[in-house]
């Protein structure tokens, strides 16, 4: 099983520790409402805590396997696209996770992708309200 698989797996089952095992120290984390990414396995483990939450009935609905270049290095690295639905906020959300593994098949690098923009709005709402629950960014 790849890390893509116990990746998707952990997803689906809302299981946090499960992931920690799968990213590596310095993952990055490019989000659809912020410019920065989130950098090192603490922030993107903060991030996929409220994920976790935020999103309702979270499927995977589809994959890819190929190889892409990576935003950080620009090298080409063995690369997963899952194909994903889901409701935020009463909000139906198309997405897609770009998942870029490292030598050692950990994920060194994930962006994600989601339509419609109404959607992102409303995502982008309820991370930052749960980014803030959780103490991990300060109240705008």
């Amino acid at each position: 099983m790849t890390a893509a698989d116990r990746f998707s797996a952990a997803v689906e089952r809302r299981d946090l520790a499960a992931l920690d095992e799968l990213f590596t120290d310095d993952v990055r984390l490019y989000s659809p409402v912020t410019f920065t990414p989130f950098e090192g396995k603490p922030a993107v483990l903060g991030l996929f805590g409220v994920l976790l939450r935020v999103f309702e009935d979270f499927r995977y609905v589809g994959r890819l396997d190929g190889a892409a270049q990576t935003g950080a290095s620009g090298a080409e690295t063995p690369s997963i696209v899952l194909v994903f639905q889901a409701t935020v906020r009463g909000r139906q959300i198309h997405g897609i996770d770009l998942i870029h593994l490292d030598e050692a098949g950990l994920i060194k690098e994930f962006t994600v992708m989601v339509r419609p923009k109404s959607a992102v709005e409303a995502l982008g709402e309820a991370v930052l309200d749960g980014l803030v629950a959780d103490g991990l960014v300060p109240a705008p």
